[in-house]
């Protein structure tokens, strides 16, 4: 088989509809949108979620509280997850990424002060919990912010 015998298989293609050619390619005149009426028009149809003059559902619901379009959500690690480290290693988001420890970094990376830490280690994320720093920093380690 060479390059220029190559066709799709029979069937699976199909000419495009030829609009507006004429009253015996049987899209011809009204090109098959039928007589007057929205869906004829230029851009006519009606809107996603228009429920024919019902009020719409997203207007039924009722809403409450308050969303913060500026709210930052940090993927979030215990304490005890770094055990896994050798002493004296420089632990960054990217390695945290590789090793598979966080999936999805969003807005960054936050170490909480769950469990304890027995290593020496530099941790270099996002933020870090109050209780979080203070036991790297008693382990003899750095919490450094990026």
């Amino acid at each position: 088989m060479k390059l220029h015998e190559l066709k799709p298989a029979p069937g699976s293609t199909t000419a495009p509809k030829r609009l507006g050619r004429g009253v015996g390619s049987g899209l011809g005149k009204t090109s098959g949108k039928g007589h007057k009426g929205a869906k004829a028009r230029s851009g006519g149809g009606k809107a996603p979620g228009f429920e024919g003059g019902q009020m719409p559902l997203t207007r039924r619901v009722p809403k409450s509280g308050f969303v913060n379009v500026f709210r930052k959500e940090y993927a979030t690690l215990n304490l005890t997850a770094l055990e896994r480290f050798d002493d004296g290693a420089v632990v960054t988001i990217d390695t945290l990424r590789q090793l598979g420890m966080v999936k999805q970094v969003k807005d960054g990376v936050k170490i909480l002060g769950g469990g304890d830490l027995t290593r020496k280690l530099t941790v270099q994320v996002t933020k870090f919990t109050a209780s979080a720093r203070e036991k790297i920093e008693a382990a003899g380690g750095k919490a450094e912010e990026v």
